[in-house]
């Protein structure tokens, strides 16, 4: 091997001992959102569809509806359109989860998502997820770009 196949062997080890433990980590902490409320719907079971609206204007931000009861074992559709002016997300999990990653978005406020429980949605377009609620108890589901949430962006799933 050359010397310049050498070095570059050798950046490429280092760099993933540098970056591996921090995607891991960061990985990690996401994994603990994707699952909090259920797991990803199978599109060739039966499911109900629920049409959420994203909204925004005088100061005031909101998903409508706003609440939702579903039985454990179910599984929703959300066709989520944004009815807004700017960029909103729907992300489903638990208040903790929320919060944490509420937290992660005051540090990196332009990360996107397309993940199972969670989307960006740019104005005037739309989105979906299929979700199957394998838990009871109380879901919720927010907008996590700083201040959205504090704005009113913020619904719940009751799971029976």
């Amino acid at each position: 091997m050359n010397a310049r196949k050498s070095l570059a062997c050798l950046c490429a080890v280092a760099l993933l001992g540098v970056v591996a433990p921090v995607r891991l980590s960061a990985h990690e902490a996401h994994d603990d959102v994707h699952f909090v409320a259920g797991e990803p719907g199978n599109p060739k079971q039966p499911f109900r569809t629920v049409l959420v609206t994203m909204h925004d204007g005088d100061g005031k931000m909101s998903f409508v509806p706003s609440t939702l009861e579903v039985k454990r074992g179910e599984q929703v559709k959300f066709i989520i359109t944004n009815a807004g002016a700017i960029v909103h997300e729907f992300v489903l999990a638990d208040t903790a989860a929320n919060l944490k990653h509420a937290a992660m978005m005051k540090e990196y406020p332009d990360m996107e998502h397309d993940d199972p429980n969670g989307k960006t949605v740019q104005a005037g377009k739309k989105t979906e997820i299929l979700w199957k609620f394998t838990k009871a108890g109380t879901f919720e589901f927010a907008c996590n770009i700083p201040g959205h949430r504090e704005s009113g962006m913020l619904g719940s799933v009751v799971v029976k």
